[in-house]
């Protein structure tokens, strides 16, 4: 991490613990808001008006933070809008960086060599982690955002109407639904597998994985008896939540963070589901199992020896299967 602007070589993934080995988030610390016209946003100042071109994204692969707000940039087909990068999805000893590897970008904004250098270049006396996804003003030469669940939704109210598909990912007279049902699936599953990995103590991790499977079954039941999607026949933003989390499951949660009760080729109605999500237009090329799996068996703290295992295989999308 970063203090008052200086790397530590202290850094480790942890982030935090409470007295009792729990895995503690922190909080992010960029939260301007992209609007349609400047205003500001429910968080920060305001003079951040969505443009063309004015806008980028700095994820990494593996991240299923980053990967949501790629996600809804597909969907709403922002590509030609807001650019991206992907970092190298190795999380090494100065963090996320820009080396080479198969898929990652060499960084177009700075030249900058890590992800940490957007944050001084932002605030040279910037105290914290350097975490993707950046969202990043060309124009003010500094970072407007660094919360996922802030820009997923600025693609929707900040960009919607540079948006070239119609996808309404937050519609109003679902909005409350998608609060209350975002919410309860973060702390169990999609926070709760993070909780699981890195905890530090027995009862921390029994806690944590109990909290990930019963989640998991109320979803199987879910989208057994309901559907497509969480909230019926329209995808919203709660769906690109748990997508993000159910495939990196077999291949990094399943084995690394011992959430091993059960897979998600286990569970039939979320099986079909991920799949489903998988195959809508655009969201294939926010997906790259190889950069998940090298991510995360990347860190040290959990995994030594940084060996990338063969398995499990995923399979691939339906547009996939019908090239081949």
């Amino acid at each position: 991490m970063l203090i008052d602007g200086k790397w530590s070589a202290e850094w480790q993934p942890f982030q935090g613990a409470d007295a009792k080995g729990r895995f503690v988030r922190k909080d992010s610390s960029f939260r301007n808001w992209v609007t349609r016209d400047g205003a500001p946003g429910p968080t920060g100042e305001g003079g951040f008006k969505a443009e063309p071109g004015r806008y980028h994204l700095t994820v990494a692969l593996i991240c299923p933070w980053a990967s949501r707000t790629l996600m809804a940039r597909a969907l709403k087909g922002l590509e030609d809008v807001i650019g991206v990068s992907v970092a190298n999805p190795h999380l090494g000893a100065f963090g996320w960086s820009f080396d080479p590897f198969p898929g990652a970008d060499a960084d177009p904004l700075l030249g900058a060599a890590h992800v940490h250098e957007l944050y001084t270049a932002a605030d040279p006396r910037y105290t914290g982690r350097a975490t993707v996804p950046i969202l990043w003003d060309k124009q003010r030469a500094t970072i407007v955002n660094n919360e996922s669940a802030d820009i997923l939704r600025m693609m929707t109210t900040g960009f919607g109407h540079l948006a070239t598909r119609d996808a309404d990912l937050y519609p109003a007279d679902l909005a409350s639904d998608i609060d209350a049902l975002s919410e309860a699936i973060y702390a169990p599953l999609n926070n709760g597998v993070y909780r699981a990995g890195f905890a530090q103590s027995q009862e921390a991790y029994d806690e944590a994985v109990a909290g990930v499977f019963a989640m998991l079954d109320t979803l199987e039941a879910r989208l057994a008896t309901g559907g497509p999607y969480l909230l019926g026949e329209r995808l919203t933003e709660s769906d690109i939540r748990l997508f993000v989390t159910l495939i990196r499951f077999d291949v990094a949660y399943h084995g690394l963070f011992k959430c091993n009760i059960r897979r998600i080729a286990d569970y039939p109605a979320l099986s079909r589901y991920m799949a489903r999500v998988r195959d809508l237009p655009g969201i294939e090329g926010t997906v790259n199992i190889d950069h998940i799996k090298h991510g995360y068996y990347s860190i040290k703290a959990i995994n030594p020896s940084q060996i990338v295992p063969a398995g499990p295989l995923v399979p691939a999308s339906r547009a996939l299967r019908t090239a081949a």
